[in-house]
């Protein structure tokens, strides 16, 4: 099963920063193991974040993404309590959501 996605939602006014740290391999599939053999695609295709169970957004990525992808933004008249999730999918099917609530 992947790794739990951390994710931190904090208020500031009348809205909230969101940070994401995404655990996840993102190979390329160009680059060569020590033995010279091509190390296969394996990448985040897909995440999609919500609030209060809304899509805010969905993000189509590929295999350029660094690997443990963070990714931040701003959720607009969120307040504590709030639930912001995150979810995404990758290449080979595998995928992971978790949600968190909005703190002071």
């Amino acid at each position: 099963m992947p790794d739990p996605i951390r994710i931190r939602a904090q208020a500031a006014g009348d809205h909230a920063v969101v940070r994401v740290l995404i655990r996840h391999e993102m190979e390329s599939g160009q680059r060569q193991d020590a033995m010279g053999r091509r190390v296969a695609a394996h990448f985040v295709r897909e995440v999609r974040a919500t609030h209060n169970g809304l899509t805010l957004f969905t993000a189509e990525w590929g295999p350029w993404v660094a690997r443990d992808p963070i990714l931040s933004f701003e959720v607009k008249a969120a307040r504590v309590g709030d639930r912001i999730g995150i979810c995404w999918r990758d290449d080979q099917g595998q995928s992971r959501s978790d949600e968190t609530t909005v703190v002071p």
